[in-house]
């Protein structure tokens, strides 16, 4: 069962944008496209852990500011078939509001 958690407004993060929302099993980054989609995933690049957060959002895939990886925010695979991952969280935007899946969220540190 979900439990969505109420996180921001839509208009609080910029167009090619992100925000990272801190939890006590770590940060998630949430990135907004310039087309208004929005995304979560783990805030640490799979190559050396840089702040994906930091990076340049382009299409639905953001550059790692540290080693320039693009890491795809649907899938949270990096460049290239075996390059690493960054663990995904499902989101929605329901009135103007992006809400997080906690249960998601939670299952992380079962991982």
């Amino acid at each position: 069962m979900s439990n969505w958690i109420d996180i921001a407004a839509l208009e609080d993060i910029p167009p090619r944008g992100a925000r990272v929302v801190k939890t006590r099993l770590g940060c998630v980054a949430v990135f907004r496209t310039g087309d208004d989609k929005v995304f979560a995933i783990d805030d640490a690049c799979p190559h050396k852990k840089g702040p994906l957060s930091e990076g340049i959002v382009h299409g639905n895939a953001v550059t790692c500011p540290l080693h320039n990886w693009v890491i795809d925010l649907e899938t949270g695979m990096a460049q290239g078939a075996d390059q690493g991952r960054a663990k995904t969280y499902e989101i929605r935007v329901e009135q103007g509001r992006i809400l997080l899946d906690g249960a998601r969220l939670l299952a992380r540190s079962a991982a």
